[in-house]
């Protein structure tokens, strides 16, 4: 085990790593920008909530050795991604994520799962950067309390109901190209962005092919690594190019599955 492991067994987290250079970085913001701004609005919020399903440059990221790597040695050889989501903050609005763990509404049996954040824009304290509690990851998921706030980016507004120390908090600022790894009950949240750039944040959540959701019908996931010999998920290809009909529709009936336990509670759709 390395020293960095140890680090990310006893704390939660890990960062940073270098993934690629700040040019790429650029290179995929841009490619990014250009889907804002050439597709119609629901088909970019799809896209956005649902990357790696759609979009094949991020399919690309989420299959790279420099991220495969650490993901490796924490998980083992077998991995799934479950989701890819982009986490975007303009410059100087209110936008917000609240205390949370991501595990929370996610429907899986146990928790081995490690969400990669990928910084395609410089994430810093004014920028609004995430920031981790040390050792939150140990215990279990505690009660989380639902608020729909408009300018809070989670699909519930969920936040955690419990107190959390703000001077425990670790910033977890990162420059483009790089990335953080956490473990899905850690404790989690950011400011708004109050810097002059955009705030642009990829999110991947890696699981292990043993994992399965609590409800008896298969979502999709990917494997990027190794093998599935439990079969517990729908193994869906690379997308076929960006945006198809195709993938639009195995992305929408896989949401429509999932609204039974990430919307769970309540009387709201998911924010696709």
């Amino acid at each position: 085990m390395t020293d960095w492991t140890k680090d990310y067994n006893e704390r939660g987290y890990s960062f940073p790593f270098r993934l690629f250079d700040t040019n790429r970085a650029n290179q995929y913001r841009a490619s990014l920008e250009k889907i804002e701004t050439g597709y119609a609005p629901d088909l970019v919020k799809l896209a956005i909530g649902h990357a790696n399903s759609l979009i094949p440059f991020v399919d690309e990221i989420t299959r790279s050795e420099e991220i495969l790597s650490p993901i490796r040695e924490i998980l083992g050889p077998n991995l799934l991604v479950w989701n890819s989501s982009f986490f975007i903050k303009e410059p100087h609005s209110t936008e917000f994520i609240s205390w949370h763990q991501d595990l929370t509404y996610w429907g899986l049996t146990d928790s081995h799962e490690v969400t990669a954040w990928v910084a395609l824009s410089e994430a810093s304290v004014q920028s609004g950067c995430m920031k981790f509690i040390p050792e939150s990851h140990k215990g279990s998921i505690v009660e989380h309390r639902d608020t729909f706030a408009k300018n809070n980016l989670l699909s519930r507004g969920q936040e955690l109901a419990v107190d959390v120390n703000e001077e425990d908090a670790v910033d977890v600022v990162l420059q483009p190209g790089e990335m953080s790894l956490h473990h899905g009950q850690v404790f989690h949240g950011s400011n708004a962005n109050q810097s002059n750039d955009r705030r642009i944040g990829l999110a991947i959540r890696y699981i292990t092919p043993d994992m399965q959701q609590t409800i008896d019908e298969k979502t999709d996931a990917k494997l990027v690594a190794g093998v599935d010999e439990y079969h517990h998920f729908n193994l869906s290809d690379k997308p076929h190019d960006l945006l198809t009909h195709e993938d639009i529709a195995t992305v929408k009936h896989d949401i429509a599955i999932k609204e039974k336990f990430l919307m769970a509670g309540t009387d709201r759709k998911k924010h696709c």
